[in-house]
């Protein structure tokens, strides 16, 4: 139908342009809080924390939560973890305040990983740590209390496709066979949007929704998952591992950095050894230098960074996580102007030497080592009017701009920076007239 001859046609291209530019406002709104925060902490806790990597005696290769599924468990074995899982050294105060230190601002904790137990009060499923274990608490209450005083957004990871304890969900053939497209649909009806509610009904405002694993779930399902978290909390944010593109914002894969810059929403999960869930063999943690690279490396490129930790079946986080996080506090409490709220590097490219980010009339240079002489970037076509390390403001570094007409190429120089400010990653400030333009 041609759109002379069809004014309805018009009509309706009009109105899905206005909805389509409604929802993009609506979100960047929403999702304001969470671009600015740039940091946060992951919590892989559960079951599986009992075993710790090991299953009757054998070490059980991969990451430690999915031990179930990589030792092919039997349903009725695996639940006799819950009678073991007694956490009684856990402190809510204690977990937040560590993210808090840490410089985190936004925190996601394993409501429900895919082995299917609940780490919440659930009527859906008595298969919860309040009725099958003896600790017979609610975590997330204590959690959301915590969370609230400390100014930190609350936020659940919920498996919606991989349940092993489910015989409609996906995962657990070696109990339940293959499964139909009508037990999954069974599935998602009758446990994860019941438990979905109560998440989102029980522990006051929730920061985002963390899907997982949409092997199996079509888009229509994703669609209907995202409609329904928003149905319950408008404000709440789904991530892009509700499947098939639909979330609120992407999720790249497991500890993926990207190459450059990238378009959009974006977060990347990492660790900080090589597990998420706790393995008690897994030593080999990355150093906090290693951690802080990865954090300005993310921002740089426009990337949040989910950083996780894995308590204990007792409820502790292990001594090498905090130490880490704690180091890593340090930094952001001096140098976090060059975290929050920034907005990536204006160069299409990597540099060896460091990362870069900046807000208006600001850019900062994240240099991984101090620069023994003077410093040289080019490019950069904005005046600059100051040079000052952001650990030390009063220490004003000489700066030279220069433009070589013939090559066409702008250079900037940074004279003797003297002391060196940061042990891990130091931070060089540049006050500029302007946004910052780059050849």
């Amino acid at each position: 139908v041609r759109r002379t001859e069809c004014g309805f046609f018009d009509m309706l291209c009009n109105r899905y342009s206005s909805e389509v530019i409604m929802a993009a406002a609506n979100l960047k709104e929403r999702i304001s809080w969470w671009e600015e925060v740039r940091f946060g902490m992951f919590i892989h806790w559960g079951l599986y924390a009992v075993p710790a990597g090991v299953w009757k005696g054998e070490e059980i290769p991969g990451i430690g939560e999915w031990i179930m599924y990589r030792a092919q468990i039997p349903v009725d074995q695996y639940e006799q973890l819950a009678p073991k899982f007694n956490p009684v050294k856990f402190d809510a105060k204690e977990w937040v305040g560590l993210a808090k230190e840490a410089g985190m601002k936004y925190l996601v904790i394993t409501a429900k990983h895919h082995d299917g137990f609940a780490l919440f009060k659930s009527k859906v499923s008595d298969y919860n740590i309040v009725d099958a274990t003896p600790y017979s608490k609610d975590p997330m209450k204590d959690l959301a209390k915590a969370c609230k005083s400390a100014g930190i957004k609350l936020c659940f990871y919920y498996s919606q496709d991989q349940d092993w304890h489910e015989p409609g969900g996906r995962g657990n053939t070696w109990d339940f066979g293959p499964l139909s497209d009508k037990a999954f649909a069974r599935y998602l009806e009758n446990k994860v949007k019941p438990q979905l509610e109560e998440l989102l009904t029980q522990y006051g405002p929730i920061g985002l929704i963390w899907f997982d694993t949409p092997g199996i779930i079509t888009k229509k399902q994703s669609q209907d998952l995202k409609r329904y978290v928003h149905k319950i909390q408008p404000d709440c944010l789904v991530s892009g591992r509700v499947g098939h593109d639909v979330g609120d914002y992407g999720s790249m894969g497991d500890n993926m950095i990207p190459a450059g810059r990238v378009k959009g929403y974006w977060e990347t999960p990492a660790t900080l050894n090589d597990t998420w869930g706790f393995k008690k063999n897994d030593k080999n943690w990355k150093s906090t230098k290693e951690l802080l690279i990865l954090l300005v490396d993310l921002a740089s490129k426009g990337v949040n960074y989910l950083l996780n930790v894995g308590p204990t079946d007792k409820g502790v986080i292990p001594p090498a996580s905090v130490k880490r996080l704690k180091e890593i506090g340090a930094w952001m409490k001096v140098n976090g102007d060059a975290i929050y709220r920034t907005n990536p590097s204006p160069y299409p490219y990597e540099f060896k030497w460091g990362r870069i980010t900046c807000k208006p009339g600001k850019m900062y240079l994240h240099l991984y080592d101090w620069p023994k002489g003077s410093f040289l970037l080019k490019g950069l076509k904005t005046a600059v009017f100051k040079a000052y390390p952001l650990a030390d403001k009063k220490r004003k570094l000489d700066v030279t701009q220069t433009y070589d007409g013939k090559l066409k190429e702008h250079s900037l120089q940074i004279g003797s920076f003297g002391k060196k400010t940061d042990k891990f990653v130091s931070v060089v400030v540049l006050e500029l007239d302007g946004d910052p333009k780059v050849d």
